[in-house]
């Protein structure tokens, strides 16, 4: 860390948010678990493999387009426990409160949650509630925890991915970043955008039970796309080939972008995962995601390659090649 204070730009998900881990964190808490860097630890108990994952949600606003914080958080942390190849079972969930928050926002917030958790198959089985005087907090904050099983023969790791992969991205992207983004700002347009914010578990249940071999799961939340290939290509040792042309990016969304100076592939996303399969999977598990309500625009982006280990390259319209890094600084501070 280069910084004497912490910035905005460490909670961003992209570089400098992985040097505050690799510089800091890491060192001090290092073992086999943390250090994969993976979406969720995968921990063997007694020969029973789990999958665990904490996250906490500070968005801004706290209602936007099509969700709001209270079934971000729970999707968000199914979804993580979805990418270690688990079956996610249960959840807490804490709340930090400010003084003078609205009742009936904290009943809506929880209703969400409640809601989101029951479509997904996933109880609530515990947690913790503090409030804190007003000007000390913004309206709320939630963390959520959730444990997972995962299936014997299941490895499902960004330490995976191998040479020859097929890389599916399950639908359109920045949608969830520029939804929050238009809420927070009044921002109107022409065409609604919503949040993306979706539980991922039965989609990944169903590709992992379609005999497809499967090598790595990961959601593009915080530092978008471009920033979740990075830390792949890193961990697995590998390069990243993706074709621009294959992008899924809603015309309303990449207008927006473009007006306000984002790239897509650095927006987060709250309801897609990006899938690493072999070759000759690859047809089989697109057909497997786009039978999933939430995987109907899923696309083939790109492929792994023995050239260039750690580094991601995009193949533009025009036929060039741009390198893709990881996200530096924010481009949208409290998206999730």
């Amino acid at each position: 860390m280069i910084e004497e204070k912490i910035l905005l730009d460490h909670g961003s998900g992209g570089k400098v948010s992985h040097a505050l881990f690799s510089d800091l964190i890491l060192p001090l808490f290092d073992n086999s678990e943390l250090s994969k860097q993976d979406d969720g630890a995968v921990l063997d108990i007694e020969g029973t493999k789990l999958a665990f994952s904490t996250d906490s949600y500070v968005v801004d606003p706290i209602f936007f387009p099509g969700g709001n914080i209270g079934d971000l958080a729970v999707n968000g942390t199914i979804n993580d426990i979805s990418m270690c190849g688990a079956i996610p079972k249960f959840i807490s969930v804490g709340l930090i409160i400010e003084e003078g928050l609205p009742v009936k926002d904290l009943r809506t917030i929880l209703e969400s949650m409640a809601i989101a958790a029951k479509k997904a198959g996933v109880k609530i089985v515990t947690g913790d509630t503090k409030v804190v005087p007003k000007g000390k907090a913004d309206k709320i904050f939630i963390n959520t925890s959730g444990i997972g099983v995962i299936p014997a023969h299941i490895d499902v790791s960004g330490n995976n991915a191998k040479p020859g992969d097929k890389i599916i991205v399950s639908g359109t992207l920045a949608d969830h970043g520029i939804a929050v983004l238009s809420s927070r700002e009044g921002l109107e347009f022409d065409s609604e955008i919503k949040t993306d914010s979706a539980p991922l578990n039965r989609m990944v249940q169903t590709l992992l039970q379609s005999g497809c071999d499967v090598h790595v799961l990961r959601d593009p939340t915080r530092g978008g796309l471009g920033t979740t290939l990075n830390e792949i290509a890193s961990q697995s040792r590998v390069g990243i080939n993706i074709d621009e042309h294959a992008l899924p990016v809603k015309g309303a969304v990449q207008g927006i972008c473009e007006l306000l100076g984002f790239d897509p592939l650095y927006v987060a996303n709250e309801g897609k995962l990006i899938a690493f399969v072999p070759e000759k999977y690859a047809r089989k598990a697109l057909e497997r995601i786009q039978q999933d309500e939430f995987g109907k625009d899923a696309v083939i982006i790109g492929q792994v390659t023995t050239e260039d280990p750690g580094k991601v390259f995009l193949k533009t319209r025009i036929g060039g090649l741009r390198v893709i890094d990881m996200l530096i600084g924010d481009q949208l501070p409290r998206i999730c």
